[in-house]
């Protein structure tokens, strides 16, 4: 057998005499009993680690598959002779065979991979040197054509994964391979393991789980470094979790040393990944836990980037960026989160600290380093941070602003040439394998809700502005709109994409009402304007982009006021589809609801509206009154409205309702809009008295509306 092989090979004269007689042997053999008796006298003269390739193949050259095959496969054993010797020789060949990548990539051996898994499954007296031989003859098989191009999608497919983990839950001889060789094939192709073995993958990390929990020695910190690599891309088990938390509360409440500290970060950091905080358990001992682990996540990364000149363990760091991102969560979380008040206050205070280390390393990075996923790790946590809190750090983020908008700018100019769309939605990992030359990211959607909160604010707008910001994100927003646009499949969409869109609409609206300036002169918002017109009137019928929708039209109608003397708004197709659909959205979001006991209906939300108005209503008034700005601007959207007939349905919604049950600011939004189309055309004063406009504005004390209709 492969493992039992004694090497004879002379070096200096690349033959052993003692080898070349069996190989005689072997070839001259006429019957199956003299070409069994004279492998097993092959198998002994050599080992398969021992031999140079060229003998390897002169053996494989003089016994083939034909015989190997049917040693594998036989069921009848000579007198005397145990079936699994039989099966242990043809392994022990094919380990030899194996030992060189090109036969261990041979079909011959592929279409044996069915029955060498079962091979570890199979039961026998664990003490029997033979079987114990033949399984790590199997594991050595296996773990030769995992290491070929093509090899990890043979095992998989032919059951190996089930067999492994049956194998290692067994606990039998050779179990601990069984392992290293799970890992291997997860790290070469998780997504297809899972696939096609989740139940037993599942078992596996279910007993890895308990004994991580149980553990009292240093086996504890090896688990840790196991662990991340079982974990599933789908739902973790509840007990795991339970387990996993369990053994990392003990862990890291002792005083450890790096080396063992490190691995329990990394794996928290994964489950904080994976599963948020819902890892954690309510109450005391959950909130000490997790302000535990944020606390010792900030040490670490000031220890690592304060400290000029140092190395930095990259892949450490970057766990304790994902562990300050869950403590970010829950400070900011308002409903059920896990900690206190008192201790979120401690925790801001100490995460700012680590925020600040975050900026002081970014102030370092040079551009030949601009491409590497740690920076990008680092702006996400930054990005994180900004997202919640920008009135701390205010002069060290003002000054680090001009580096982020040029590495957003870089990161976005490398994916455009790329052409790779799919790239910039993507996810950094909590624990990334070694990157390759290029690493595109789009930091554009980490930095945008940090920048959309500073752009309200004098100084940072001024630094975006003259950093070139707004047409970076003006770019940005009409290349992220082709991903939504017709001709995409929006259903495989991530759901970043379209709330990055929501965000840089309502960083344009910080602009609009902060730089007017800015919007007349810079060209990109005249392309922007152009996307909004085309877009608007196909988003708003589509069904669940309610809210995008929203974004879309408010920001179009603020713009069209400043931009009204172009000429692509002076009634143009384009402008005149606009209109419409921002009208259709105005006009949708409130009908007459019956109630019952009561002749009068009530002003009710329309039901696509109700659901999302919390997040809705602040557009659609300043909609309201962005389109009451347009209409003295533009001669041609009053007689338009009037076609559209949403004045003379206004007043009829209007007339149908209780009073009471309008709210003032709704009165003050829809008087605004009667008044001003009232006084640009005649027809619409002829149309709004048909639809008893002046008995209308009387009940709801509309004196400016009431006084305009009363003139000619």
């Amino acid at each position: 057998m492969a493992s039992d092989c004694e090497p004879a090979l002379n070096q200096a004269e690349g033959r052993n005499p003692t080898l070349e007689r069996y190989l005689g042997a072997l070839r001259e053999a006429k019957n199956d009993s003299e070409q069994f008796a004279a492998l097993l006298l092959v198998t002994k003269a050599v080992k398969a680690g021992d031999i140079d390739a060229k003998t390897r193949r002169r053996i494989f050259d003089a016994v083939g598959f034909t015989f190997p095959n049917r040693l594998l496969t036989t069921k009848e054993a000579p007198d005397g002779c145990p079936d699994h010797v039989l099966r242990a020789l043809g392994v022990a060949l094919l380990a030899c065979f194996c030992s060189d990548p090109e036969l261990a990539a041979h079909p011959q051996v592929l279409n044996k991979i069915p029955i060498l898994s079962t091979f570890l499954t199979t039961r026998g007296d664990p003490d029997d040197a033979a079987r114990r031989s033949m399984i790590d003859d199997t594991y050595q098989c296996l773990t030769a054509v995992a290491g070929t191009p093509r090899g990890p999608r043979h095992l998989i497919a032919g059951g190996t994964v089930s067999a492994l983990c049956q194998a290692y839950l067994g606990h039998g001889y050779g179990f601990d391979q069984a392992l290293a060789l799970l890992v291997g094939l997860l790290a070469a192709a998780e997504t297809q393991c899972w696939k096609e073995a989740e139940p037993d993958l599942l078992a596996v990390l279910r007993g890895l789980s308990e004994d991580f929990q149980k553990a009292e020695d240093a086996s504890k910190f090896e688990l840790c470094q196991l662990l991340p690599i079982f974990l599933p891309p789908t739902t973790v088990p509840s007990e795991c979790l339970r387990d996993l938390q369990a053994g990392l509360a003990r862990i890291l409440g002792s005083k450890l040393s790096s080396w063992q500290r490190n691995p329990a970060l990394k794996l928290a950091a994964r489950l904080a990944h994976a599963c948020g905080s819902d890892w954690i358990p309510a109450g005391s001992s959950g909130s000490k836990f997790l302000a535990l682990l944020v606390n010792l996540a900030c040490v670490e990364v000031r220890l690592a980037l304060e400290e000029t000149g140092t190395e930095v363990k990259e892949d450490v760091v970057t766990a304790c960026y994902a562990l300050m991102e869950l403590g970010i969560q829950e400070c900011t979380r308002c409903e059920q989160s896990l900690l206190k008040e008192p201790q979120k206050v401690q925790l801001v205070s100490i995460m700012k600290e680590a925020i600040g280390a975050v900026i002081h390393y970014l102030q370092q990075v040079g551009p030949e380093k601009q491409k590497e996923p740690f920076v990008f790790a680092s702006v996400r946590i930054l990005g994180a941070w900004l997202a919640e809190e920008t009135s701390s750090l205010r002069k060290e983020v003002c000054q680090l602003l001009p580096f982020l908008v040029r590495y957003a700018k870089t990161l976005y100019e490398e994916a455009e040439e790329a052409n790779d769309l799919s790239q910039q939605v993507a996810t950094l990992a909590i624990s990334p394998t070694t990157p390759g030359p290029t690493w595109p990211g789009d930091a554009l959607r980490l930095l945008l809700p940090g920048w959309c909160h500073l752009t309200v604010e004098d100084g940072p707008r001024e630094i975006l502005i003259k950093e070139g910001a707004p047409s970076l994100l003006c770019k940005y927003f009409l290349q992220q709109w082709e991903l939504t646009s017709p001709g995409h499949d929006t259903s495989v969409l991530p759901d970043s994409v379209e709330i990055g869109l929501q965000t840089c609409c309502h960083i344009f609206l910080n602009l609009v009402v902060t730089a007017p300036g800015l919007i007349k002169r810079d060209a990109c918002f005249t392309s922007l304007m152009n996307t909004l017109m085309t877009s608007l009137p196909a988003l708003v019928q589509q069904q669940g982009r309610l809210l995008l929708a929203a974004n879309v039209a408010t920001l179009g109608l603020l713009m069209a006021r400043l931009l009204s003397t172009s000429p692509a708004l002076q009634g143009t197709p384009a402008s005149r589809g606009f209109f419409a659909a921002a009208i259709l959205f105005l006009s949708q979001s409130h009908v007459a609801r019956a109630t019952p006991g009561s002749d009068q209906a009530v002003l009710a939300l329309s039901p696509d509206y109700e659901g999302i108005w919390a997040d809705l209503q602040e557009l659609w008034f300043l909609g309201m009154q962005a389109f009451t700005g347009c209409v003295p601007l533009l001669p041609w959207l009053a007689p338009a409205a009037l076609r559209s007939r949403w004045p003379q349905e206004l007043l009829q919604l209007l007339g149908s309702v209780s009073p009471n049950s309008v709210k003032p600011e709704m009165v003050a939004a829809y008087q605004g809009v009667l008044v001003e189309l009232a006084r640009a055309n005649r027809l619409c004063r002829e149309a709004m008295r048909l639809q008893a406009g002046e008995e209308t504005a009387s009940h709801y004390r509309m004196a400016a509306l009431e006084q305009c209709l009363s003139e000619p």
